[in-house]
């Protein structure tokens, strides 16, 4: 006799009783797992004119720049994960003043809330997450070294609305799933973001 544990858990696919799609239940119980898509927050972050982006150190897209943006947290409100993420990745502390944009990534199940922010002092540096951060002025933004589609549509949706104080939040641009990288490239390791 094995004293090793036994797993008993949701591990047979069907459509439980009420709902309309497959999840994983488990017999024993009646648990079902439901797999929900993933809550990403960050924020295009500004010092006067300049934008502050961070190079990735992990995984996907090391070495790609980005705006500081995260997986949210249990507990957490989605601008004090924007909030975490900025001081996490740049030791950035923010001030947010708006809503930028929604985006839907469906085909890696990502929901990313993206704010517009100022920072609170230009003394940034690169978190465990970051090889390196730096300010960037508009002319300036290393556009073929962004990391993931999502980036470039927050910046330039930034730059549309950046001397407006009230504006509709942005949301994916037409005909954008995020499954491409701008010039056609399929991007196959679209953010974990993390």
């Amino acid at each position: 006799m094995s004293d090793s544990p036994t797993f008993s858990g949701p591990v047979n696919q069907r459509i439980p009783e009420g709902d309309n799609r497959p999840r994983l239940v488990c017999d024993d119980c009646g648990f079902i797992n439901y797999v929900n898509p993933k809550i990403v927050v960050g924020a295009v972050c500004t010092w006067e004119d300049r934008l502050l982006l961070c190079r990735r150190a992990i995984e996907p897209r090391v070495g790609y720049w980005t705006i500081p943006a995260g997986y949210l947290e249990v507990h957490e409100t989605p601008i004090e994960g924007a909030m975490r993420e900025a001081d996490e990745e740049a030791h950035a502390q923010l001030e947010i003043n708006a809503l930028l944009a929604v985006y839907s990534v469906p085909r890696i199940s990502q929901v990313q809330i993206i704010y517009r922010a100022g920072l609170k002092s230009p003394d940034v540096r690169p978190g465990t997450e970051s090889a390196e951060t730096d300010l960037f002025d508009w002319g300036d933004v290393p556009w073929d070294e962004l990391a993931f589609p999502s980036v470039h549509w927050a910046l330039n949706a930034f730059h549309a609305v950046r001397s407006e104080t009230v504006f509709e939040p942005r949301t994916n641009p037409k005909g954008e799933t995020g499954d491409r990288m701008p010039g056609g490239v399929r991007n196959y390791q679209e953010e974990s973001a993390t």
